[in-house]
């Protein structure tokens, strides 16, 4: 089947028919000021794809223009991206820096021209000159300044004689315009900082909008592919080329839907962020969307470019699911990579009739269905060890491993049975005595024993000790927001789990699938002959979604309520009046309506809660969250709050006093000092803004900063009220009134 053309292919191909250019050239034009992640994967795909697809070829630039962010080792970082990916670009390696002289140059000529001039007013009173999306803007005094006196300004600006923003360079262009980015929009800054290339040659450096325009035509650019965020800097881009009159061919600028993948953070902040407070271990945390990150996680350069090509190129933002970059990279993995055996949780097996010095398993390295061929020598010996949890002594229905009275096999040997159990002074199971069938070797069983299913194991003689590192997703939360929303449980490290000795033999880059565990990966950092480490790089299946399931199940004799999460456990009588209560009577919805009735130290605090306040949903749900999470790091005696307090915290809320983010900020100051919710309330001043005015004022300002999304609301995409919403929810540190924000939105947005 023919794949479809999309929207940026298809533009490139009306220019080429129609000859408004005779070669395709792209660019990857991106900020040294942080490592390259997936989202810029993305863009690579597409401008070095178009490039190869039309018989052009794509630049790589580095736009070097704020000497405060860049470093040469996010240069390296970027290059080495591009490179590990497949791609190759044209001849050298460009910067913007290359073309400052030039720049500056046709900056000298708008002020000739009399569509540029220094204005000198203070950031504060720029903003405020600037109007909102309803009202006009202002045009600076200083835009009064004769060519002479600009271009006088400019040159004493060059050499130094000002501070860092005391003056800057404006483009005269409409302060009255609807895009608000063309209300004479900023071209040079000064900034007195040594750049990583120039030195100290330039105190004065071009913004954005007009360094990426003009580089873009000094390099020959057909084809300026950029993402949707900068679609209402393409009037600028515009403004730039066509004032200075310059000689075609001149590029175009088009957009794309940036990549948006959920549990993950793209921001480059953010990520700095995350680097800079040790929150990861650097740039290549195999826990960050970073290139560098998934390559040492394991990932291959042809998932990633395949997972680019599958989201697609659309004209609208929307949010990636990260279970498809798995299946994407498992996808990849399966036929690739050999299956071997690592132990992650040691339990000692002891064959107590296995009289051999031990031998070698002949073991496929490829199921059947894979075309790869390969096997290895496994050892067997009398002494092996299992995963612990393959082993239990009262086994839950549906248990197919281990057990004192079901037999299993090992992968690639023999079948063997429970004999003896051995316990420490504790309880703990330290060993198990068992006996093997000779008769029962895999491939040529004639034993007549059924098992119901095989599990991995590794030889006690040869099995070499590994590092594994357990990668989970960095967030916990679908739309991180802060670093409050990171996953505690993101990074697992397992010092002693044991590995088949075939395994450290191969070559350092291999990757592999240990059977049953997921496909890993030898880390390029850390990994050495004397302590081999592995990295896992994704699970066999997707995981992450499956949640504790609440079952009801009849029996033949009377119903029964259960809990499905590995083993099934039987509510008592009481705790199913209890459930029973909680859903039926108070309207709960079954998992809280469970989690309550399941836990006598959570029911107990909210009854006692119930009886200060009826408000039984909104109790339940701080109560088998926050209190549950409190309970359960200490203790219910050790809680600095009570039941009366948490009430009078959930009335503040039901009667809008405060909202439920504030509510949230006030649980953990009670938590740390026991104090009344509404002393603390007052105290620090959160008391919920109900004033249209002031939340009106709020408004202005977040639909004034975020233009571009008001015209797409106004053309239709009636989602981004949510967005609104939420900006000034934060603007307002969650104390704004939410539904007098809804109101008074929808009234502003029109």
């Amino acid at each position: 089947m023919k794949k479809s053309k999309n929207f940026l292919q298809t533009i490139v191909e009306k220019d080429l028919q129609s000859g408004k250019y005779k070669e395709i050239i792209t660019r990857f034009p991106p900020e040294p000021n942080g490592f390259p992640h997936i989202g810029h994967a993305k863009s690579i795909f597409i401008n070095f794809g178009i490039a190869r697809d039309y018989n052009g070829h794509c630049n790589l630039r580095m736009d070097d223009t704020n000497p405060t962010k860049e470093d040469t080792k996010y240069v390296e970082a970027l290059k080495d991206a591009v490179l590990w990916l497949g791609y190759r670009w044209e001849g050298n390696i460009h910067f913007t820096s290359d073309y400052f002289t030039q720049i500056h140059e046709y900056a000298i000529k708008l002020i000739t021209m009399g569509k540029a001039y220094v204005d000198s007013v203070d950031e504060e009173k720029m903003r405020e000159l600037r109007g909102t999306v309803t009202e006009a803007g202002k045009r600076s005094k200083y835009a009064k300044r004769t060519v002479a006196e600009n271009l006088d300004m400019f040159e004493r600006m060059r050499k130094g004689e000002f501070k860092d923003g005391e003056h800057v360079l404006r483009a005269k262009i409409d302060m009255s315009s609807a895009n608000m980015k063309m209300r004479d929009p900023l071209m040079y800054r000064i900034r007195h900082a040594e750049h990583f290339r120039t030195g100290n040659k330039w105190c004065i450096y071009p913004m954005y909008d007009f360094a990426h325009s003009l580089s873009d035509y000094i390099e020959g650019v057909s084809h300026s592919i950029c993402t949707l965020e900068f679609e209402n800097n393409r009037d600028i881009y515009n403004w730039v080329l066509d004032t200075l009159d310059l000689t075609p061919p001149r590029p175009y600028q088009h957009e794309f839907a940036r990549l948006g993948i959920n549990y993950t953070v793209m921001s480059k902040r953010k990520l700095l962020e995350l680097v800079k407070g040790k929150y990861v271990n650097g740039w290549d945390d195999p826990r960050l969307p970073t290139i560098a990150g998934l390559r040492r996680k394991g990932y291959t350069p042809e998932s990633i470019v395949t997972f680019c090509d599958k989201v697609g190129i659309a004209k609208a933002n929307s949010m990636v699911d990260i279970a498809q970059l798995e299946f994407t990279i498992r996808a990849d993995l399966n036929t690739k990579v050999p299956r071997v055996m690592c132990v992650l949780n040691p339990l000692k097996i002891t064959l107590v009739n296995y009289r051999e010095k031990g031998e070698k398993l002949d073991a496929s390295y490829y199921p059947d269905d894979v075309p790869k061929k390969g096997s290895r020598a496994l050892p067997f010996s009398r002494e092996i060890y299992i995963e612990r949890d393959d082993f239990e002594e009262n086994p839950p229905k549906g248990y197919f491993r281990l057990t004192p009275e079901q037999p299993v096999r090992l992968k690639h040997g023999y079948i063997i049975a429970c004999k003896e159990i051995i316990k420490d002074i504790n309880g703990c199971i330290t060993e198990i005595k068992a006996e093997y069938y000779p008769t029962s070797q895999s491939g040529s069983d004639s034993s007549g024993i059924k098992v119901k299913s095989a599990i991995h194991w590794v030889s006690a003689d040869t099995a070499k000790r590994v590092e594994v590192r357990l990668y989970d997703r960095l967030y916990s939360s679908e739309i991180p927001e802060s670093i409050e929303d990171l996953n505690p449980n993101s990074l697992k490290v397992i010092t002693d789990a044991l590995i088949e000795p075939a395994v450290v033999n191969e070559k350092p880059d291999e990757r592999f699938q240990f059977e049953r565990q997921g496909y890993f990966y030898a880390d390029p950092i850390d990994y050495t002959d004397e302590k081999p480490v592995y990295n896992k790089i994704v699970g066999l299946k997707d995981s992450w979604g499956k949640k504790t399931k609440v079952t009801l199940q009849k029996s033949q004799t009377k119903e029964k309520k259960e809990q499905i999460d590995g083993e099934v456990v039987a509510m008592t009588p009481e705790q199913e009046k209890l459930f029973d209560r909680y859903k039926k009577e108070l309207k709960l919805n079954s998992e809280i309506a469970n989690t309550l009735a399941r836990d006598a130290d959570l029911s107990a605090f909210f009854e006692m809660a119930l009886k200060v306040l009826y408000s039984p949903i909104n109790l339940a749900n701080i109560i088998t969250n926050e209190v549950a999470r409190e309970i359960k790091q200490s203790s219910k005696d050790s809680l600095k709050f009570t039941p009366n307090q948490i009430a009078e915290l959930i009335e503040m809320v039901d009667k809008a006093t405060i909202s439920n983010k504030i509510a949230k900020q006030v649980f953990e100051e009670m938590v740390t000092s026991g104090a009344n919710p509404k002393e603390i309330v007052e105290k620090r001043g959160l008391l919920q803004i109900s004033d249209p005015d002031h939340i009106g004022r709020v408004i202005d300002e977040v639909i004034e900063k975020n233009y571009e999304n008001l015209e797409k609301f106004r053309a239709g995409n009636k989602k981004l009220l949510g967005f609104f919403v939420g900006q000034v929810l934060k603007a307002t540190g969650g104390k704004a009134n939410p539904k007098l924000v809804n109101q008074l939105l929808v009234q502003k947005l029109g």
